[in-house]
């Protein structure tokens, strides 16, 4: 790790592009997508090795459980809703609006709090979708982060409409 290097690993994923996982005091910090063509890198110590090794096992099996411990910066609202979507079962989707109601709040300020999650898959926000369709995935409604999320989704056996909405 170096100042232009902020990961502890860097990994290929198998929906075409690389994730690049930051730790901070023994918990994952920041899962970024990185493109395809980024070097992989081993990880850093022993810590990251069993992140990427439940990475690999979620990506073999989407029903082997993700576990790692993350710490999260975020408001206390983002961390109420990180939290609930920690409590959405593989192969389950909600909607903005299901999640929304569930904490009494309102479906755009559930979707603000997805695009601010700062480790996506260990915070599953792939799991929540539009009423119609996909919607947005990592703060984006078209291209590559839409591919994510829909691989994500048929990887953990749901169907979603390719429509967002």
């Amino acid at each position: 790790m170096s100042e232009n290097n902020p990961y502890q690993a860097v990994i290929a994923a198998p929906f075409g592009c690389c994730i690049g996982i930051t730790m901070s005091c023994g918990a994952v910090s920041v899962l970024d997508y990185l493109p395809a063509n980024t070097p992989e890198q081993p990880p850093a110590d022993e810590t990251t090795a069993g992140v990427v090794s439940q990475l690999a096992a979620y990506f073999a099996d989407a029903s082997n459980p993700l576990t790692a411990p993350v710490m999260l910066a975020g408001t206390k609202f983002q961390h109420r809703v990180w939290e609930a979507l920690q409590a959405i079962p593989p192969g389950t989707v909600l909607t903005y609006g299901d999640l929304a109601r569930q904490l009494g709040t309102a479906a755009r300020a559930i979707g603000n709090a997805c695009r601010s999650n700062p480790v996506p898959i260990l915070v599953p926000c792939h799991r929540v979708v539009a009423r119609q369709g996909l919607g947005g995935y990592a703060g984006a409604v078209t291209g590559d982060p839409l591919a994510i999320k829909r691989w994500l989704l048929r990887h953990e056996g749901v169907a979603v409409a390719v429509a967002s909405g």
